[in-house]
């Protein structure tokens, strides 16, 4: 019996939670979403996009930039690793926003 598997579209079914590794608020409520391979922009209201952050789940790492709690790899030289490897996913992030951060990984 043949079960066909459920294809999903990242682009267009992203999960927060699961899928988005950070995201940068820009102007007009247009959020840029970074996955492992790829950036999505996307309009958001302010309500969806305050709940993401109200979660726990997101973490502000510079003024306009919030990042998973859940996916980060290690925090090091002022810089928040993602994923193991050459093209491991990198964000800066300030001394102060650094020592935040270390504490809710410990």
């Amino acid at each position: 019996m043949n079960v066909a598997q459920e294809v999903r579209n990242v682009y267009e079914n992203f999960e927060i939670d699961k899928d988005i590794l950070f995201f940068k608020v820009g102007r007009n409520g247009i959020v840029s979403f970074h996955g492992r391979n790829y950036n999505i922009k996307k309009i958001m209201p302010t309500e969806q996009l305050n709940g993401f952050i109200a979660s726990g789940q997101f973490v502000k790492a510079s003024s306009n930039c919030y990042v998973n709690v859940g996916k980060i790899i290690a925090i090091e030289d002022g810089m928040i690793r993602f994923d193991h490897g050459i093209e491991s996913k990198l964000v800066p992030v300030s001394m102060w926003h650094q020592s935040h951060l270390r504490s809710l990984l410990s």
